[in-house]
Parts: structure tokens; C-alpha cells; sequence
């Protein structure tokens, strides 16, 4: 089995201070990790949640994948982040399994780990993201 746990379920949002108080107020959630990623174009707000995370993104710019997501289906569920303990092996087997690669190679994410992304066409409708978590590097 290469999935070793849920990372993350990501939810995009407008605005996020209104979420992350929102998500403060109604679970008592406190915000563990917060993080602009400028490969990506969007700022993060990790909430925790036993060993994952609740993901709040944001665009940061009109061109960040979120922005559109948001733009053409409204705020909610983004992507779903699968923990891995080797994030080559895993896209690699997720390739030879038929899956379409959003990164044909693995790259750095936010908090210090290694990601790739899987376009949901060929995953049954949902965008994933492979995170390989590298220890000492947050």
C-alpha cells in the first residue's frame, strides 16, 4: 500500500480570515501552519486535525488554479492530499495505473514537503495531491 495516510482534504475559499474564523469558532480549530505559495499561487492555512490537516486556500493572484476552480465551481472541496512515503514511486505507480499527471515529476510543496499533483480526469473526478513529508524540513 503506498497511501499512508489522508494529508489533507484542501477547501478553496475567498476569503480566508472569514474561514479560518469560521472553522475557530464552530470546531474550536487553531491554525497550525500558514504559508504563501508562490508556485502555486495561493496562500495556505493548515487546521489540524489528528495527524492531517483541513487545507484553507486562497488565490493570490486571478491566474492560480484556485482562482479558476473558484471562478468556474464556486468555493468548496479543491483536492484531496494522500500521504506517501515516496512521492516518485507513487506517481510512478498512479502513471502505470493509467492516471494523467498534472507534474510529470515530483516537486517542493509548502511546509518543506515533495508533491505532485494527479488531474482528476483518469481519478474518477477528484484532484489529488501526492505529499511525501521530509523530516526536519518545516
Amino acid at each position: 500500500m503506498l497511501l499512508t495516510e489522508i494529508d489533507h482534504v484542501a477547501i478553496a475559499v475567498r476569503d480566508l480570515e472569514a474561514a479560518i474564523d469560521y472553522y475557530q469558532r464552530a470546531f474550536g480549530a487553531t491554525v497550525e501552519h500558514r504559508e504563501i505559495v508562490v508556485s502555486d499561487g495561493v496562500e495556505e492555512a493548515l487546521l489540524n486535525v489528528a495527524e492531517s490537516y483541513i487545507q484553507l486556500l486562497t488565490p493570490t493572484s486571478d491566474a492560480s488554479p484556485v482562482a479558476k476552480a473558484i471562478e468556474k465551481r464556486g468555493e468548496g472541496l479543491h483536492h484531496i492530499g494522500y500521504r506517501v512515503a515516496d512521492c516518485g514511486v507513487a506517481l510512478d505507480s498512479m502513471i502505470a495505473a493509467g492516471a494523467t499527471p498534472i507534474d510529470k515529476a515530483p516537486r517542493p510543496g509548502s511546509r518543506g514537503t515533495t508533491v505532485a499533483f494527479i488531474h482528476p480526469k483518469g481519478s474518477f473526478g477528484t484532484l489529488i495531491e501526492l505529499v511525501q513529508e521530509n523530516p526536519g524540513a518545516h
